[in-house]
C-alpha cells in the first residue's frame, strides 16, 4: 500500500507539472515566432504596397502633365496659324490696340485656345474610360496627322471659299465636319462631345463679340458667322483624336483599396 500511494502521488505531481509547463511552452513558441520575424514579414508585405502605389500615382501624374503641355502647345500653335487666315481675309476683326505683331493676333488668343485644347484633349480619353468604351478606330499617328490636315482645310475653306450666302457655306462646312468625324472618329462619345464643345464655344464667342472684344464681318447668326459652330465641332474632334493618341499606352490612374 505505501508503494501504491507513492506511485499515485508521483503520477499526480507529474501531471500537474505538465499542466504547469503549458503556459511556458506557449510563451516559448510566441517568442520563437517573434524572433523568426513572422509578423514583421507580414507588416513588411503590407508596407511594400505603399511605395508601389505612390510610384504609380507619380507616374500617372507625370504622364498627365506631359499630355497637358503637348496639347496646350498644339492648341496655341494651331490658334495662331488658323486665326491668321481669318484675320487676313477680314473675317475676324480685332481692335487695333490689342493686335500683337505675332501673326497679327490678339495676345490672349493662343493661351485661351491652348488651355481649351488641353481640357478637351484630356476629356476625350477620360470619357472613353468612364463609359468603358476605349476608342480603337484608326489609332495611329498617321491617321491623327490626316485629321489635322482635314481640319486645317475646313478652316481654310471657311475663309477662302466664296458662296452666294453664308447658309450655303455653313451647310458645306457642316457636311465636311461630319465627314471628318465619320472618317477619323465614328464614336458616339466623340459625336456627343463635339456637339457639346461646339455649343459651349459658340455661346462663349457670342458673349465675347457682344462685349466688343472682337467682331465678325457680315454676321448672320446673332453676332457671329453661322458656320463657326462647324469649325468648333471639327476642332473638338481633331483635338480629341490627338488626346486619345497621347493617352495610349499610359498607366491607368491607381485606385486606393
Amino acid at each position: 500500500m505505501p508503494r501504491l500511494e507513492s506511485c499515485t502521488w508521483s503520477c499526480s505531481c507529474a501531471a500537474r507539472g505538465r499542466h504547469k509547463t503549458q503556459p511556458g511552452d506557449t510563451a516559448t513558441k510566441a517568442g520563437e515566432m517573434l524572433s523568426s520575424g513572422g509578423p514583421s514579414q507580414v507588416s513588411a508585405g503590407h508596407g511594400a504596397r505603399s511605395p508601389g502605389g505612390a510610384g504609380s500615382t507619380l507616374n500617372w501624374s507625370r504622364h498627365l502633365v506631359q499630355r497637358s503641355v503637348v496639347l496646350f502647345v498644339v492648341g496655341a500653335f494651331m490658334a495662331l496659324v488658323l486665326n491668321l487666315l481669318q484675320v487676313q481675309r477680314n473675317v475676324t476683326l480685332f481692335p487695333e490696340e490689342v493686335i500683337a505683331t505675332l501673326f497679327s493676333s490678339a495676345w490672349w488668343v493662343p493661351p485661351c485656345c491652348g488651355t481649351a485644347a488641353a481640357v478637351v484633349g484630356l476629356l476625350y480619353p477620360c470619357i472613353d474610360s468612364h463609359l468603358g468604351e476605349p476608342h480603337k478606330f484608326k489609332r495611329e499617328w498617321a491617321s491623327v496627322m490626316r485629321c489635322i490636315a482635314v481640319f486645317v482645310g475646313i478652316n481654310h475653306a471657311s475663309a477662302k471659299l466664296d458662296f452666294a450666302n453664308n447658309v450655303q457655306l455653313s451647310l458645306t462646312l457642316a457636311a465636311l465636319s461630319l465627314g471628318l468625324w465619320w472618317t477619323f472618329d465614328r464614336s458616339r462619345s466623340g459625336l456627343g462631345l463635339g456637339i457639346t464643345i461646339a455649343f459651349v464655344a459658340t455661346l462663349i464667342t457670342q458673349f465675347l463679340v457682344y462685349n466688343g472684344v472682337y467682331q465678325y464681318t457680315s454676321p448672320d447668326f446673332l453676332y457671329i458667322r453661322s458656320w463657326l459652330p462647324c469649325i468648333f465641332f471639327s476642332g473638338g474632334v481633331t483635338v480629341g483624336n490627338i488626346g486619345r493618341q497621347l493617352a495610349m499606352g499610359i498607366p491607368e490612374k491607381p485606385h486606393n483599396d
